[in-house]
């Protein structure tokens, strides 16, 4: 058996001749498919692990990708040493960490695929050598995707906590005021339903106004950890789940009084808690594009993430587009950059206007933009992408010493299906934007 050096200051004192490898791959080619069953079973098991996996992207997406590294780890050419090898672990580490897989279940996985492989390996007259070669090899590549781990996570967390401090729209005076009126224009509406008819048919649950998905995708990170947070989701609750369904149409106005009486204060409870919650807002750091206003790149990860974690636990929908500029680069050498800049920011408030204060818009490359649509199926999705650009192509831009002029957009438009990597579902909007402007520009192409 030939030694190799290990970049961790150790020394893998088995890294295999050629044979050993051989047999070993062998083996684990002959018994892939149970072995990667082995792990994804005991990670299913674990009610920690099904909040980040499921069984439909556990077999279409993560169980092959298991499958070629277990082959690939036992290749008798492969260079635990070297670079190429490390940075495959390393890169692996990082997506755990962007989709959030805790490091310990993938040991306790690791762990399942030793205690299988050597069932495997039992009957074999080397099955001591063979086994210890395996778990060096396991091993090995698990610290090279603990280091990167770690730093991903150490980053995330960062960014989390900086999203978590930055103002949201304008200014927090802005919002508090936006917000209150959401949640008093919500009020007013049920109130003359009920007045009306004694129901509330039509008026709609407090949850599912706008002002309810503010709270749920925007106030969630903005007041991360806030006790008076958790009382106002309990108020909202309350008001949907006990005293809404008390208004029956045809009630007669005797009956009323409590009812109502009991459904002002919880909306009075509410409001004087999100009043309380921007009272003790401070620190904010700046997190928007300087020039359209549109949010900062570095945040997308953040929220993105905890998008689908909220999409795969309440089985709700999320769609994202991604918009590009048509012949962007023309604007600029004809006209000059300052012009360019003013379509831009036209382009960003055109966006805006077309998207729910749920929703997040940013910044995502010079021309481009991304747009995550919250609950937002695909089917809508495509709608709301085609709204947009048919908004932006009827629009005027205005820009100093210059006749008024148009613009045209092309967007790709995806839905998340599960997978827990948003790069996953960014790339899928890119690929679908791609085949726009390969077929013609100023199109919606959905994924």
């Amino acid at each position: 058996m030939q030694l190799s050096s290990d970049p961790q200051g150790g020394v893998l004192s088995r890294a295999g001749d050629a044979a050993s490898l051989g047999r070993l791959r062998q083996r684990v080619e002959d018994h892939a498919d149970a072995l990667v069953a082995a792990f994804y079973d005991a990670l299913l098991a674990d009610e920690e692990a099904r909040s980040f996996l499921h069984h439909s992207v556990v077999q279409e997406r993560l169980s092959p990708s298991l499958r070629r590294w277990l082959v690939d780890l036992f290749a008798p050419g492969a260079d635990l040493a070297g670079a190429a090898f490390a940075a495959r672990q390393q890169k692996i580490g990082e997506v755990h960490a962007r989709i959030k897989i805790p490091m310990h279940l993938v040991m306790a996985g690791a762990a399942v695929l030793k205690g299988r492989l050597a069932d495997a390996l039992a009957s074999d007259p080397a099955a001591f050598d063979l086994l210890r070669l395996a778990g060096e090899r396991i091993d090995h590549a698990l610290r090279l995707m603990s280091q990167s781990y770690e730093k991903g996570a150490s980053n995330r967390a960062r960014l989390d906590e900086a999203y978590r401090l930055f103002s949201l729209d304008q200014d927090i005076h802005f919002e508090r005021e936006s917000q209150r009126a959401g949640l008093m224009e919500w009020s007013q509406k049920t109130l003359f339903r009920i007045l009306a008819s004694g129901g509330v048919e039509g008026a709609g649950a407090l949850s599912a106004s706008p002002f309810g998905l503010w709270i749920r995708h925007r106030a969630d990170f903005l007041f991360d950890g806030s006790p008076h947070l958790t009382r106002l989701n309990a108020a909202m609750e309350r008001i949907d789940a006990e005293l809404l369904p008390r208004f029956t149409p045809g009630a007669a106005s005797s009956d009323l009084a409590g009812p109502l009486e009991a459904l002002e204060a919880a909306v009075d409870e509410v409001a004087f808690l999100l009043n309380e919650m921007f009272q003790g807002l401070a620190g904010m750091e700046g997190g928007r594009d300087p020039l359209t206003r549109a949010l900062n790149r570095r945040f997308l990860s953040s929220i993105l993430s905890r998008e689908i974690g909220f999409a795969n636990a309440n089985h709700t929908p999320l769609s994202v587009l991604l918009l590009d500029v048509d012949h962007f680069k023309r604007i600029n050498d004809t006209h000059g950059h300052p012009i360019g800049d003013e379509v831009l920011r036209q382009v960003a408030e055109a966006v805006t206007e077309n998207v729910r204060p749920s929703d997040f818009v940013f910044r995502y490359g010079g021309e481009e933009f991304l747009i995550v649509l919250v609950e937002t199926s695909l089917r809508q999705a495509a709608t709301i992408a085609e709204r947009m650009r048919q908004a932006l192509a009827t629009k005027a831009i205005t820009a100093s010493g210059l006749e008024p002029f148009h613009v045209t957009v092309s967007i790709g438009a995806a839905e998340h299906g599960g997978h827990p990597d948003e790069n996953y579902l960014v790339k899928e909007a890119d690929d679908a934007l791609y085949r726009a402007k390969q077929n013609g520009r100023n199109r919606v192409e959905i994924a």
